[in-house]
């Protein structure tokens, strides 16, 4: 949610911009109001460079546009990807005068701050094919003197035409869109209130009451995007991550997002490093701190809640060809596999695909820890990470738990005894790793970062 204000001219000017909280949509309240004592007319004109694909370069010559006139809305689609097929929209609760979708036109020779479009009496309606493409509507507007006005532009995306239509009729009622602003407000403000901190300092004060885990679940989980990466993809160990903290307002959060990840465990037990929903395409890796998050964020969530049942929610492996001998990456198609694990197994597997240890007797960093810059560190299977050390102990340490809580039901006295066993086991490996990394990691004043495939040693960078 963002509002915009400004004075210019006599006409006083306001902009609120939401997304409904179950629509795919962008909503522009724009609200005028003519301060002077005269009749004025008014251009409004919004403009957007729309993508539908990867990025501008690799989509620009391939989007159809159309101006449906019943409707009240410009159409725009990408008619060569073959994994995305929303369609875009742009609407508005006033008539749409003219459009363009050419750059040229619109931009001309005066750049985004004063497009020679906007001293064109009209637009063209024309639209561009394999050109530079855009999209730029106009809006006439009249007030009387001292007259209020209420407009909405909407943009959005949706499978088909009619689904368009149905958003864009929605989204003309101002009406409509007072309540949707109401209700995400109404969602927003009872999920961000639930914790409140004060401190000396109002800055931090509205950091922490709202405005860091609203940007935490609206951009980090829902939109996958940022400032420096704007994917939209999943990543295994990110949004699990982001999880955590979600936990002290909502742990379904949490709960929903351990489900999902779990989804994205192959059978031998390595994840996706990202994937996109989608499309069902992600990338295999040999990063070896992915699958540790999901035992990792399980006992989290089981510490924090008491709920115990998660463990015993069944969920579906994917499959796909194991990595050959020399790739670190393969991006491909991976499904549902007819096998299924309890969200323990999965963690099981996870933690024993991850007990491999090299020469020192640290876990093997593969393509990359939590640090992906580390990727050639020991990507030829005999690099060592101390990082990953200390984690995988955090990990062994808090499961260790769940195994003698797993080993507490008496129903199946076998299965009983086998989480003895893995705890009994899990509590060596512990007592190894603590000794592996203060006799070889510890260099006597820090500890090294990782051990390289060549034997060289990582070292804290020190002056």
């Amino acid at each position: 949610m963002q509002n915009i204000f400004m004075r210019v001219y006599g006409i006083k000017q306001e902009a609120e911009i939401f997304v409904p909280k179950d629509d795919c949509v962008k909503v522009y309240m724009i609200r005028l109001k003519n301060e002077t004592p005269r009749r004025r007319k008014l251009k409004l004109v919004y403009y957007l460079k729309p993508v539908l694909g990867e990025e501008e370069v690799k989509t620009n010559e391939f989007l159809k546009m159309k101006y449906n006139k019943n409707s009240n809305m410009v159409l725009a689609k990408n008619v060569v990807n073959s994994d995305f097929h929303d369609i875009l929209f742009v609407s508005s609760s006033e008539k749409i005068k003219s459009y363009t979708g050419q750059k040229k036109e619109f931009i001309g020779n005066g750049g985004l701050q004063n497009p020679s479009g906007l001293n064109l009496d009209n637009f063209s309606n024309n639209f561009s094919w394999k050109l530079s493409n855009i999209i730029a509507i106009e809006i006439e507007v009249e007030l009387e003197s001292l007259e209020n006005k209420e407009i909405s532009i909407v943009m959005g995306t949706n499978d088909t035409i009619i689904g368009c239509q149905d958003l864009a009729y929605k989204y003309s009622n101002l009406n409509n869109c007072f309540q949707e602003n109401e209700t995400v407000r109404r969602y927003w403000g009872d999920l961000l209130s639930k914790i409140q901190v004060k401190t000396p300092v109002d800055s931090m004060n509205i950091l922490l009451n709202g405005w860091v885990m609203y940007q935490t679940i609206a951009s980090r989980m829902l939109g996958r995007t940022g400032f420096y990466q704007s994917g939209g993809a999943f990543g295994f160990r990110d949004q699990l991550q982001d999880s955590l903290s979600a936990k002290y307002l909502n742990p379904e959060i949490t709960k929903e997002q351990i489900i999902k990840h779990s989804q994205h465990q192959f059978i031998e037990g390595d994840v996706e490093h990202w994937w996109h929903d989608d499309t069902k395409r992600g990338i295999r890796t040999r990063f070896s701190d992915d699958l540790l998050w999901l035992p990792y964020v399980v006992a989290d969530y089981i510490e924090f809640t008491g709920d115990y049942s998660i463990l015993d929610i069944k969920t579906k492996y994917i499959e796909g060809n194991v990595l050959e001998e020399g790739v670190d990456e393969k991006y491909d198609l991976y499904l549902p596999s007819e096998e299924e694990g309890t969200i323990f197994e999965h963690c099981v597997k996870a933690i024993e695909k991850s007990l491999k240890f090299g020469e020192h007797g640290l876990p093997k960093i593969g393509s990359g820890d939590w640090n992906d810059g580390f990727s050639t560190v020991g990507n030829k299977g005999r690099g060592e990470s101390v990082w990953l050390a200390f984690f995988l102990g955090s990990v062994l340490q808090k499961f260790i738990k769940i195994c003698e809580y797993e080993e507490g039901k008496q129903n199946v006295e076998e299965y009983a005894g086998a989480e003895k066993v893995r705890s009994k086991r899990y509590k060596e490996v512990l007592e190894q790793l603590k000794k592996s990394v203060n006799i070889k990691a510890w260099d006597g004043r820090w500890f090294n970062r990782a051990f390289m495939d060549d034997g060289k040693v990582l070292r804290k960078f020190t002056k």
